[in-house]
């Protein structure tokens, strides 16, 4: 980055003026340099979606605009200005897909603003993760009424201020009197709705927020299974690493269906020793609720009657012959041969 220390440099120029946050569907020019020439690069679109976004770079989700303008190599850093003239953002990334085209991103003013305040007031950039709660034998398991929408907490910075008042399975409500569905959406414009990090991401560090949560109870890392895989040992000749490889599609799973590659630890209270194990606690259970503790203090609840009555519909709708290997007397299981791990693909309709 090239620093110019020299006030002579910058007479008569006039800085640009930021706009405000733009609607859907207003115009953008984004301005820059990049592949293809050694001038300046003029693309013009309109705003096409405002959400919480993921910063690739900063492996991060924050408020971002996606535009059909071409942000291409060297793009990134140019202003997007409105029709006024007013910068709204600064472009920092696009879609490459074979199916899309002229899909970028843009870095909104309200996050800039916020990144430059922040800065002022606390010398650099400060930034609980929670679960959505759509599935409502989850709800009902944590003791939510039919009136009640939020999300839950699945983990804490036991260092972090919060960590005095929240806990894991906590479930939020509201957040500064505004509250949050169960898919984690709050309100945001008219007729718009955005994801409740949103409300988060305009905190600072020492700020404080109201928050209204309910009754306590208790994500997808190829990597770290490996890493298991790999580095740990056994302590048993029968362990076995379970993992929730898919949930498959049904009314019944409704909420868990990003749950990917995650391990099993835990069912009902009980430690999930190998899938076997599991199986049989499932199999047996005459408990009100199947709990399925999963790694990253993820959960899985469903009501055992109504997931034990879905089986077969479940079986039918994906095209399943069998509801269990004849070994393990086991829901929909694949078993893959080797030094201990085992993937399942859980159909969650009363089996493991």
């Amino acid at each position: 980055m090239l620093t110019v220390d020299d006030d002579e440099f910058w007479q008569g120029m006039s800085p640009v003026e930021f706009g405000e946050l733009p609607a859907l569907q207003d115009a953008v020019t984004v301005v820059g340099y990049p592949i293809g020439g050694d001038t300046i690069s003029v693309t013009s679109g309109v705003v096409s979606r405002i959400e919480i976004l993921s910063y690739v770079h900063g492996s991060t989700e924050l408020l971002g605009l996606q535009i059909d303008a071409a942000i291409n190599s060297g793009n990134s850093g140019g202003p997007a200005f409105n029709d006024k003239g007013n910068c709204v953002g600064i472009a920092f990334q696009s879609l490459k897909h074979e199916d899309a085209e002229n899909i970028g991103y843009v870095i909104p003013t309200p996050v800039i603003m916020h990144f430059i305040r922040d800065y002022e007031k606390n010398g650099g950039y400060t930034g609980v993760e929670w679960q959505k709660m759509e599935n409502p034998d989850l709800r009902m398991a944590t003791g939510m009424r039919p009136d009640q929408k939020g999300v839950r907490i699945r983990r804490i910075d036991p260092t972090a201020p919060e960590s005095k008042v929240l806990k894991p399975s906590d479930v939020i409500l509201s957040f500064d009197g505004i509250d949050i569905a169960n898919d984690g959406t709050v309100p945001f414009r008219h007729g718009e709705r955005i994801g409740f990090s949103y409300l988060i991401s305009q905190k600072y560090t020492g700020d404080n927020a109201a928050i209204k949560y309910g009754k306590d109870y208790e994500y997808e890392a190829p990597v770290k299974l490996l890493d298991k895989l790999l580095h740990s040992m056994p302590q048993s000749p029968d362990e076995q690493l379970v993992v929730v490889s898919q949930v498959l599609v049904a009314d019944i799973n409704i909420g868990y269906e990003d749950i990917v590659n995650i391990q099993v630890l835990g069912f009902n209270g009980k430690p999930v020793k190998n899938l076997k194990s599991l199986a049989t606690m499932v199999e047996s259970c005459n408990d009100e609720y199947l709990k399925f503790d999963l790694d990253y203090d993820q959960i899985v609840v469903l009501r055992t009657k109504t997931a034990k009555a879905t089986t077969l519909d479940i079986l039918a709708t994906h095209c399943i012959p069998s509801a269990m290997s004849d070994d393990l007397k086991l829901q929909r299981s694949v078993v893959v041969q080797g030094t201990n791990p085992v993937v399942v693909e859980l159909s969650l309709g009363g089996g493991a």
